[in-house]
C-alpha cells in the first residue's frame, strides 16, 4: 500500500483513508454512536468498549496533530483546562508538525509516540517524547472522553505546568565538582532537580549567556523551569561546587538498591557537601528538602542532651527494661532485644533500646525544652538559617509536653528531618564543631552560614566513641562490615501512620566523611539505608 494511506477495521467495517501521515484522516468511525450526528440514544454506562477507545483516542490526535486545540480539547472531560495547554503547544511552545502514533492499547490505557518539531526565531529542533493516556466514560454525558491530565501533552507536565520555548530566563551553567569535574544531569540523573535551582539562583552571577530552550514552566510553583530541548546553545557560566565526582557517582548507584531513597554526604572538617542523591518516583529532593521522623538516629542528639545536662554518662547508667511508660503512653523496643536492667548508655546506645532513653528523659535538669535546646545550641538544627546555596531544610524538634516529649527523644513525635540534617548531626557529633553544610561557596553571593555553640569536647569524644561501638559491636555492624578507617554509625527506623512497613534510617562516618541515608518503607535501618551510606563511605572523599 502507498505511502499515506492507513486501513482501519473498527467494529467490523474497514475503510482505507486517504490523506497525510497520523490521525489527520477522516475515519467513518465518526458515524458510530456517542459523537456529534449519531442517532439519538440513551448515555452509556460502564467502562468505554475498545472501539470506543480507538474512535476517541484517534480523533483526539487527529485534533491535535492539526493543530485544533479547541476540538481536541472537546474530546477530554476537561476541555477548558485542555484547551488552555493545548493552544500553548502550538503558540508558546511553538511546537508543530505533530505526528502521533499509537501503541497497544491495555485496556482503556492508551500508549503514543509524538514526533513533532519545534520552531523559533529561524532554529527548529526535531523533538520526540511518549506519553499514554486513558479513556473514561464522561459522567454526565456517557461519551467516551480522554481522561485529562497535563503528561497527556508531555510526560514531564503536572497541574499547573505549561510548556514555553523563549531564550532562557537565565543562562545556562557548567557545575563543577571540587576536582574540577563537570556535573551534568546525564551522568548523574539525580542531580537534575539541584542543578536546575543552582542554575536559577546563580546562572546570571556565573558569567554564561542565554540561549533559546523549551522548557517546562511550573506556573503553579516557584520551581525553576525544567528545560526540555536547546535549539540555540547559549554560553554556560562554570559554577565551582563542593561535590565530589566519585562520591556522588557512588551515592547515585546506591540509591539505585532501593526505591524511595535519597541520601547526602558531607566533609565534617569543612561542612562541604560532597554527593547529594535521590531515587524518587516524585522527582522531589527529599535529601535536602524532606520532613519526615528520623528515628533512633536522632538518639545522637538525645545521648548528647543526657550528657550535657549531667543526666548520665557512655559509662554511666541507662537501663533497658523491656517496657517504659510516659504519661500514661507505653514504649516497646524490638521484639528481639534482651532487657537490660544494668546496661550502660554506651550499651544502650549501640543496640538502639528505646525504653533506656525514655526512661532517662523524665530526669532533672531535663524539661519539655532540653531536647529542642540542645538541638538548637549544639547541633544547629531547627532554626531556619541554613544556607546551603539551594532549597533545603534545616531540621525541627519542636518543645513538647506530653508523650510527644518521650517520643521526639527517639525520633517519633514531632521530630522533623531528612538526610542532609542527619549527616551533619554526625558531623558535629565526631568532630564537637557545627558548620553548616554547603554546596557553592558562600562568597559567591554573600551568603551568611549558620552558626552554633557546637559540643563540648568530652561529649563529642564520647558519642564518637558510641557511634565506633555501634558500627563494630551493634545494629550496625552489618552494614559497616568491609570499611576500614576510623568508623561508626547510628541506626534508625521511624514508623510512619497508617504504613505497615517503617521508614529506615541509618548515619555514619569514616575518616573525614559523613553520610545519612533514608528509605520510605525500607523497614529496618541497618536494612536498606545502611548499605547505601556504607556504599558512599566505602568512596570516601
Amino acid at each position: 500500500m502507498g505511502r499515506g494511506v492507513k486501513v482501519a477495521v473498527i467494529g467490523g467495517v474497514c475503510a482505507v483513508m486517504v490523506g497525510g501521515a497520523g490521525y489527520g484522516a477522516y475515519n467513518v468511525v465518526s458515524a458510530l454512536d456517542g459523537t456529534p450526528g449519531a442517532s439519538a440514544s440513551e448515555p452509556r454506562s460502564g467502562p468505554p468498549s475498545a472501539d470506543e477507545v480507538a474512535e476517541t483516542t484517534e480523533k483526539f490526535f487527529a485534533a491535535w496533530e492539526k493543530g485544533d486545540a479547541s476540538t481536541a480539547a472537546g474530546y477530554t472531560n476537561n476541555a477548558s483546562i485542555a484547551g488552555t495547554l493545548l493552544t500553548a503547544y502550538a503558540e508558546d511552545a511553538h511546537i508543530g508538525g505533530v505526528e502521533i502514533t499509537p501503541g497497544t492499547a491495555s485496556g482503556t490505557a492508551v500508549p503514543f509516540t509524538v514526533q513533532a518539531k519545534v520552531s523559533y526565531e529561524g532554529a527548529t529542533k526535531p523533538l520526540s517524547y511518549r506519553s499514554t493516556l486513558t479513556v473514561v466514560r464522561g459522567e454526565s454525558s456517557g461519551r467516551a472522553l480522554v481522561d485529562w491530565e497535563p503528561s497527556v501533552v508531555h510526560p514531564d507536565l503536572k497541574d499547573g505546568d505549561t510548556l514555553v520555548t523563549a531564550e532562557s530566563a537565565t543562562p545556562q551553567i557548567q557545575a563543577v565538582g571540587r576536582d574540577g569535574a563537570v556535573l551534568s544531569k546525564e551522568k548523574y540523573p539525580s542531580l537534575g532537580p539541584v542543578l536546575d535551582q543552582l542554575r536559577e539562583k546563580y546562572g546570571d552571577k556565573a558569567g554564561g549567556t542565554p540561549g533559546v530552550e523549551l522548557a517546562v514552566r511550573h506556573t503553579a510553583t516557584q520551581a525553576p523551569d525544567t528545560p526540555l530541548l536547546t535549539l540555540t546553545e547559549g554560553r554556560p557560566g562554570k559554577l565551582r561546587t563542593t561535590l565530589s565526582a566519585s562520591v556522588q557517582a557512588a551515592a547515585e548507584k546506591a540509591v539505585k538498591r532501593y526505591g524511595e531513597s535519597s541520601v547526602v554526604a558531607v566533609k565534617p572538617s569543612t561542612g562541604e557537601v560532597l554527593a547529594v542523591a535521590n531515587n524518587r518516583q516524585d522527582g522531589f529532593n527529599a535529601a535536602f528538602q524532606g520532613k519526615v521522623a528520623p528515628g533512633s538516629t536522632m538518639k545522637i542528639i538525645t545521648a548528647a542532651m543526657l550528657i550535657d545536662n549531667g543526666v548520665t554518662s557512655m559509662n554511666g547508667p541507662a537501663p533497658c527494661p523491656e517496657t517504659a511508660i510516659w504519661k500514661s503512653q507505653t514504649f516497646h523496643n524490638l521484639s528481639t532485644m534482651k532487657p537490660d536492667e544494668s546496661a550502660t548508655l554506651a550499651n544502650t546506645f549501640m543496640r538502639s533500646c528505646n525504653t533506656g532513653f525514655i526512661k532517662l528523659v523524665d530526669e532533672k535538669p531535663l524539661d519539655d525544652s532540653s531536647l529542642t535546646r540542645e538541638a538548637q545550641e549544639r547541633f544547629g538544627l531547627g532554626q531556619d538559617d541554613w544556607q546551603t546555596g539551594i532549597v533545603s531544610f534545616d531540621g525541627s524538634v519542636p518543645a513538647s509536653g506530653g508523650p510527644d516529649r518521650a517520643a521526639n527523644a527517639i525520633g517519633q513525635g514531632q521530630v522533623q528531618m531528612n538526610p542532609l540534617n542527619m549527616a551533619s548531626v554526625t558531623a558535629t557529633a565526631v568532630t564537637g564543631a557545627f558548620r553548616q553544610p554547603y554546596l557553592v561557596p558562600f562568597d559567591l553571593d554573600g551568603r551568611e552560614r549558620a552558626t552554633a555553640q557546637g559540643l563540648p569536647q568530652g561529649t563529642a569524644s564520647q558519642l564518637k566513641q558510641m557511634m565506633r561501638l555501634t558500627a563494630t559491636q551493634g545494629t550496625a555492624v552489618n552494614a559497616m562490615s568491609g570499611l576500614h578507617g576510623d568508623i561508626g554509625a547510628k541506626t534508625g527506623s521511624a514508623e510512619v501512620d497508617g504504613h505497615a512497613v517503617s521508614d529506615s534510617w541509618f548515619t555514619g562516618f569514616r575518616d573525614d566523611i559523613a553520610a545519612a541515608a533514608m528509605v520510605q518503607g525500607g523497614g529496618h535501618g541497618g536494612d536498606a539505608a545502611g548499605p547505601i551510606v556504607a556504599d558512599v563511605l566505602r568512596v570516601g572523599g
